[in-house]
């Protein structure tokens, strides 16, 4: 094997390995890419017991608050519009949390469809929407360029109605 071969063959070897280790790397970080799911691709998903953030905003009406044993409970429903998920919160919530309002649980899906929170992230000011519940207001017909603001969750369903019908 001459001098030439054997450097193409080492290129070669440290270029696999390279790809290998990125692959690898990509492969690990897969599921926690997203930096939250919402409740319409969370019914989709197969999740039970799995760590993962659910995004979304504080369906009106939604929120009960329970004392279990000494401890605090919150009982509330977060949703996309579309789906919404009930969450069970053992803790205080946060001082920013508010029906209507965006936040992001971190938990886990239990066997029956709820989500057992075990931190609870509410929006930080007035201004603030995460770009993908954002987004997901934007695909049923809320503009934030007009200055308005978002339509209110009871309101949804209309507008889900009113944008399937128009395509």
């Amino acid at each position: 094997m001459t001098r030439k071969q054997r450097r193409l063959w080492l290129v070669g070897l440290c270029v696999a390995g390279l790809g290998s280790a990125v692959g690898l790397s990509l492969l690990a970080f897969r599921q926690d890419v997203n930096f939250f799911v919402t409740p319409s691709s969370l019914a989709q998903q197969d999740a039970p017991g799995r760590t993962l953030r659910l995004g979304g905003l504080v369906q009106a009406g939604s929120v009960a608050r329970v004392n279990e044993g000494g401890e605090s409970v919150a009982k509330f429903r977060v949703t996309d519009g579309v789906k919404s998920v009930e969450v069970t919160y053992h803790g205080v919530l946060p001082d920013l949390f508010r029906e209507g309002q965006s936040v992001v649980t971190l938990g886990t899906l239990d066997s029956s469809g709820g989500f057992q929170a075990s931190e609870v992230l509410a929006k930080h000011d007035e201004n603030y929407m995460s770009k993908d519940v954002a987004d997901a207001l934007k695909k049923l017909g809320w503009n934030p360029a007009s200055g308005k603001p978002p339509p209110p969750a009871a309101t949804w369903s209309a507008l889900v109605a009113k944008s399937k019908s128009s395509s």
